[in-house]
């Protein structure tokens, strides 16, 4: 992949499948970080014990396949992307694949309530608030 290619985001919301532990997502995250750094996919995945809001940032076919993945990973059902589109400039530029856990379910059903840009807004607005591991 050629950092060329004009960015591109996606911002999704999922469940974790309830026959899988929360333990799991370690896991998903571990497998992931390294894939996506070939493919030179950044971003954060948030999950508080029960919902993923993940926003993914690179090349835009990359991040659509990627998406396309996750979509018919069994581990994750009620897949719902919120806001996608071309991005100017990387926002986790710091790190590959950010992981978070919210304290409570609270923040992210608010995340999940919400529909496009507005979501992706209110999810960048709670960042700061987030231990993200990376």
């Amino acid at each position: 992949m050629t950092e060329d290619q004009p960015l591109y985001e996606i911002f999704y919301c999922s469940e974790l499948a309830q026959d899988l532990p929360a333990t799991a997502v370690g896991a998903i995250v571990g497998q992931a970080r390294a894939r996506n750094a070939q493919r030179n996919i950044t971003g954060l995945l948030v999950f508080d014990g029960m919902r993923f809001c993940q926003h993914l940032e690179g090349p835009r076919d990359a991040v659509e396949a990627l998406m396309r993945r996750i979509e018919q990973d069994p581990r994750h059902v009620d897949v719902r992307v919120v806001h996608q589109g071309p991005l100017e400039s990387r926002r986790y530029s710091g790190f590959g694949m950010g992981l978070a856990e919210s304290e409570g379910p609270d923040l992210m059903a608010g995340v999940h309530a919400l529909e496009g840009e507005a979501a992706l807004k209110h999810f960048l607005a709670l960042r700061p608030s987030f231990d993200i591991s990376g």
